[in-house]
């Protein structure tokens, strides 16, 4: 393990580290990352992570958001990120480790819509062997993950919203834990990535009532009508203060990301109203939320 530098690194140093399947979004995030003004370098050892770290730090501030994609072609990831990982956290940075994944079929199409080779395909093998190969090599490495995102049913755009949802708030400082909450239709699928998950089905449905039936569970409208049934208060209040012994586990434990999903049919009007209200209950304390919505859009 290498020395650390003299004298602390810079406050504002942040180091993330994107990982996971081939296929499941690494380009995306990359530029997602890039865009919001994070140095981003793809495809690096992770051997060299450490010496590339040490040149953030040398540069006194001039890179303070560095992401490193590193993927299993070496077919030694897990212990060399390992070791890569002591080796930076030795030089007084944290570094945070995203893994993202999908389901194999997903990922089969997407490399034969691309009509590119997995990265570990070899002759005569299929690309589901490759992807087989790959899981194996990087099991280790996603238990080790920070944040997890799953983008079997993400499209670009909500990716990049999942992405700024989980590493916006990291650049703002003073909060332990940052939880998202992840409104969702379950008839679109159920969230893999989430700690946590809600069915308020059982509340009244603003699909019946015609004229709230194109609006949101943004419009107030829509929250008034849901809460209008004394239920959705008593859960909302009963929920977040399990919520609150949770995340204060997790700030405890050092956990620095979070998922609370809320579901129901469709993921437009019950389960947006109430993960604003969750986000709002649940924000303060050393904890920074954000209310995500997956479906809404969609039909």
């Amino acid at each position: 393990m290498t020395e650390p530098l003299d004298g602390d690194a810079p406050e504002a140093s942040e180091v993330l580290i994107v990982t996971g399947m081939s296929g499941a979004g690494h380009s995306t995030v990359s530029n997602v990352l890039e865009d919001d003004g994070w140095f981003v370098v793809d495809n690096l050892p992770p051997e060299m992570l450490p010496p590339l770290a040490e040149l953030t730090i040398r540069a006194a501030g001039a890179v303070p958001r560095l992401a490193v994609a590193i993927d299993a072609r070496g077919r030694t990831v897990t212990p060399d990120l390992s070791r890569a990982l002591d080796d930076v956290r030795a030089k007084g940075l944290s570094p945070v480790v995203l893994f993202l994944d999908a389901a194999d079929p997903v990922i089969v199409r997407r490399f034969e819509s691309v009509r590119r080779p997995h990265p570990l395909q070899t002759q005569g093998a299929t690309v589901l062997d490759a992807i087989a190969e790959e899981r194996q090599l990087l099991e280790p490495v996603r238990e080790m993950a920070d944040i997890f995102i799953d983008t079997s049913d993400t499209n670009v755009h909500q990716l990049a919203a999942k992405v700024r949802a989980a590493m916006r708030p990291a650049g703002a400082g003073g909060a332990d834990l940052h939880l998202t909450v992840l409104s969702f239709g379950f008839k679109h699928g159920v969230p893999v990535d989430a700690e946590n998950l809600a069915d308020v089905r059982f509340l009244p449905n603003p699909h019946w009532v015609p004229e709230l039936r194109p609006r949101t569970g943004l419009d107030p409208a829509v929250a008034e009508h849901v809460f209008g049934d004394p239920a959705a208060e008593q859960f909302v209040d009963a929920y977040s203060r399990c919520l609150r012994i949770m995340t204060k586990g997790y700030r405890d434990e050092g956990k620095r990301f979070a998922v609370v999903a809320v579901g129901c049919t469709g993921g437009k009007h019950r389960s947006v109203a109430v993960a604003e209200q969750l986000a709002e209950r649940l924000s303060g304390d050393g904890v920074v939320t954000h209310a995500v919505h997956r479906d809404l859009g969609r039909e």
